[in-house]
């Protein structure tokens, strides 16, 4: 298989597990695609030339894991379309719960599949989002 388009894994596990007419995803986030787990490659979190945090903007960062998730798919015989199940894990439910779903109906205009979301601590990064998703295979 070509090599993937999409950000590299944080840690020793594959994106994708194929099973039977089924893909299943690990945690994907908004890292820029084709980029490793440095925070320079989180889109949305700015930082001045000291390397102090400066900004932050969720949506960017909302859009991001959406377009990372539909390559993934795309990349492995799926796509955006035959998702069926969408777990998404927000940093601040209280802040950015209202944008997610605002983004997330953009997206989800027509494919409607099974939602779950929850806060968590804290992820792997200084990432806000991260999506664990379930499609058929087209």
């Amino acid at each position: 298989m070509n090599e993937s388009k999409a950000p590299k894994p944080m840690g020793l596990y594959p994106y994708v597990k194929k099973a039977g007419n089924l893909l299943f995803l690990s945690g994907v986030g908004p890292r820029v695609p084709q980029s490793g787990s440095e925070e320079a490659n989180i889109p949305g979190l700015k930082y001045d030339k000291n390397g102090n945090y400066v900004s932050f903007d969720f949506e960017a960062q909302c859009r991001s894991v959406f377009e990372n998730v539909k390559l993934i798919l795309e990349e492995n015989g799926s796509s955006w379309g035959k998702l069926v199940d969408v777990t998404t894990f927000l940093t601040d439910m209280k802040r950015d719960f209202k944008t997610y779903n605002r983004v997330y109906a953009e997206y989800f205009n027509t494919n409607q599949p099974c939602r779950t979301t929850v806060e968590v601590n804290a992820l792997p990064s200084p990432i806000s989002i991260e999506l664990k998703c379930i499609a058929e295979l087209s």
